[in-house]
């Protein structure tokens, strides 16, 4: 595939998320990834996977860019955090590898969710693909954890049906030390989302001995519903189903004997949610 840099060209469907890929832009020049970045021309995707049906409504296809400032403990695609990891590719190209699930994604009431990575760190080059999905009528969902939510204008906010925000932590050390930021822009984000009255779906990951605090949950439950337009709360069981990309990648991967929670405790952090009014899974 053609993608206007030295790059070798590499498929961009991937069969899941999972799949290890590492430096497939690394020949790109400082100076196009700048450039990339500040007019959205094109931008660096892990891969397109299909089927999904837990990141949003209906069957999705998901675009997983690459880049993230974060460094959650429990990362599945730790491949994403940097950027040169990713196929370089334009608009027009990812455009067309999107309009070939068109139909399918209408008959099953699906759509297009731009994860990462964190996909505003490549705010540009979002706004314009999720633009085009939109204008062919395609179902539009960011993932992101918000903070660099303030990249995007009023309208720009629009051209996105759902968005799935990510709530780490609640209380602010335990935020850091999960995910090695502070929470607040991501608070910031979700307030002014509320105030626009975007729709939004919130996504919390349940880690036994890290994210499992009652009070913290609580918290977290009682924000999302004061937003007032949180449509959904899906609670995620921590898995180790990435745990051989940080070896891979020689990580230091502390989760390395974290076991998934019980189901009792995810039942117990959705009943939480569900205490605050919200439609919790």
């Amino acid at each position: 595939m053609p993608n206007g840099f030295d790059v070798a060209p590499t498929a961009l469907e991937a069969s899941s998320p999972y799949e290890l890929r590492v430096n497939l832009g690394a020949n790109v020049s400082e100076t196009d990834v700048r450039t990339a970045l500040a007019t959205g021309d094109r931008g660096f995707l892990h891969s397109f996977t299909t089927g999904s049906m837990v990141a949003g409504p209906g069957v999705r296809v998901v675009a997983w860019t690459t880049g993230c400032m974060w460094r959650c403990l429990y990362c599945h695609n730790p491949d994403t955090w940097t950027m040169s990891n990713g196929i370089p590719v334009s608009v027009d190209e990812a455009v067309e590898q999107l309009r070939k699930y068109r139909h399918g994604l209408k008959v099953m009431s699906g759509g297009l969710t731009l994860s990462g990575g964190e996909p505003l760190l490549q705010h540009r080059f979002a706004v314009r693909l999720l633009t085009a999905a939109r204008a062919m009528g395609i179902h539009t969902a960011l993932q992101t954890n918000g903070h660099y939510g303030d990249k995007l204008s009023d309208p720009e906010l629009q051209t996105i049906d759902l968005v799935l925000l990510d709530i780490k932590a609640w209380d602010p050390a335990r935020h850091r030390r999960l995910t090695g930021m502070d929470g607040d822009r991501t608070r910031t984000f979700a307030l002014r989302l509320a105030a626009h009255n975007r729709p939004m779906w919130v996504r919390f990951v349940l880690v036994p001995g890290l994210t499992d605090q009652i009070a913290d949950i609580k918290r977290i439950a009682t924000f999302a519903a004061e937003l007032g337009s949180v449509q959904r709360v899906d609670v995620l069981p921590f898995h180790q189903r990435g745990r051989y990309k940080w070896k891979e990648l020689g990580i230091p991967y502390e989760l390395e004997r974290t076991a998934p929670p019980t189901e009792d405790a995810v039942e117990e952090a959705v009943r939480l949610f569900k205490a605050e009014g919200l439609t919790a899974y």
